[in-house]
């Protein structure tokens, strides 16, 4: 599953194989050499996932992940910490401060790359390669196609990527702000209202089958996934 990771680490070299590493796999790669640019590039765009090295000049990796937690917008980010500490209270604190996972130098690539596959599958479900099944829908994230009570449904890419969404997150309210922010990402300006228009296409592509009732609006909160529409 390609991401867009931020890599924060001051040893360049160690940074340059790294991103180097992650590009070959296919991942889209930004880095950083301490965390003050590290926040400011994270205040422009958020970035699926950041490797944060504990040691940095400055603002330390501990409390860069701390203050991340702390902000609403990237209280869910994924963080995985790199650093040469190894012993069992060093990684009870990285983990502490808001970390998903510890990576302790020196590791392979293989490992990394292993980690940052289940760390984004944890934390970003949709980004997954599973068939989604819900009832008589079914969504093929690798195919791009959708079933409806046996009929292909012809989606457009922000339609699919909505109703992907929805599905690995069912029964769950999401604002359009949210949504906006998964789906069209939260560096991109768009108007609210543009959720509302997508919706409306996505449930008139379910319509003929009649499983547009999945798609609910929740009113004064915005919209959810649910199976039991009965």
């Amino acid at each position: 599953m390609p991401a867009s990771i931020l890599v924060v680490e001051d040893e360049p070299a160690i940074q340059a194989l790294i991103a180097t590493n992650l590009r070959r796999h296919g991942h889209a790669v930004s880095a950083a050499l301490d965390a003050e640019d590290a926040m400011r590039q994270i205040k422009a765009a958020l970035p699926d996932l950041i490797l944060l090295d504990w040691m940095l000049p400055g603002m330390s990796g501990l409390e860069c992940a701390r203050q991340l937690r702390a902000d609403p917008r990237t209280r869910q980010l994924p963080i995985i910490m790199l650093t040469a500490r190894g012993e069992e209270h060093d990684r009870v604190t990285g983990l502490e401060s808001g970390a998903d996972d510890y990576v302790t130098k020196p590791f392979s690539p293989r490992e990394l790359l292993a980690r940052i596959q289940a760390v984004l599958r944890r934390g970003r479900p949709q980004a997954s390669e599973e068939v989604v099944v819900a009832g008589e829908l079914k969504l093929d994230p690798v195919a791009h196609q959708v079933m409806a009570a046996g009929q292909s449904v012809n989606l457009g890419p922000t339609e699919f990527r909505l109703l992907h969404f929805l599905m690995t997150h069912a029964s769950r309210v999401h604002s359009r702000d949210q949504l906006l922010d998964q789906i069209w990402g939260d560096h991109v300006f768009v108007e609210e209202r543009t959720v509302d228009v997508h919706i409306r296409r996505l449930r008139a592509a379910l319509e003929p089958s009649g499983l547009d009732k999945l798609v609910q609006t929740v009113r004064g909160s915005g919209y959810r996934f649910s199976a039991d529409h009965e």
